[in-house]
Order: C-alpha cells, then structure tokens, then sequence
C-alpha cells in the first residue's frame, strides 16, 4: 500500500536548503520514494491562509519504506538541519478512502 509524506515547511533559516534540496531527493529514492512536488507555489483555496514557505509530497511504497528513509543515517544531518532552520509539520496519509466510494482506490 503506497503511502504519501506531505511536508509542510516554514523556512526560519535558509542556510539549510540548498544542501537538502540538492542531496535529499536521491535518499528518497534510495529508499524507493519519489517526489510528486516541492514547490512554493501555495494558493489557498478554502480555509485560513498558510504561512508556509513550500509544501512537498512524497510516495513512498509502503510505510516501512518511509520509515527506512526517516531513519537513514545518512539522512540525519538533512533533517537536523532542517528542522533547526524551519517549523516542518509533516503528515503520512495512505493511498485509500475512508468512505470506500471511490472506486479505483482502496477502502480505508
């Protein structure tokens, strides 16, 4: 079951980013994860608007992948990083419906 990581990232300091940006994809991928985005470009359609400096979305093919990939220790240099150089809410949604309606996903 596909699993997808939304990060939703504050930048507080930018020191951070340009190693990550450059490095942190491939660890994702080492862990069978790709981004669908990372981007800046933030619109809020409904709800209170979002201080957000960009939001990233990544699939994962399951959760123990993600988890590989959160527990890296090549990564913990990155996340350090990161989350001194920003407020970082991340959340993990898998790949299903909760009302089991839709039919080409998963009932959840």
């Amino acid at each position: 079951m596909s699993v997808y990581l939304i990060a939703d990232i504050k930048v507080t300091d930018d020191g951070w980013v340009p190693e990550y940006a450059t490095n942190v994809h491939t660890l994702v991928e080492k862990h069978g994860g790709k981004y669908l985005s990372r981007s800046g470009n933030i619109e809020t359609l409904e709800g209170a608007e979002k201080d957000s400096t960009l939001i990233a979305i990544l699939e994962f093919p399951n959760r123990e992948a993600l988890d590989s990939f959160a527990a890296d220790p090549d990564y913990a240099p990155f996340g350090q990083a990161r989350q001194a150089g920003s407020v970082s809410n991340f959340h993990v949604i898998d790949d299903t419906d909760i009302a089991g309606t839709i039919p080409y996903l998963k009932a959840g």
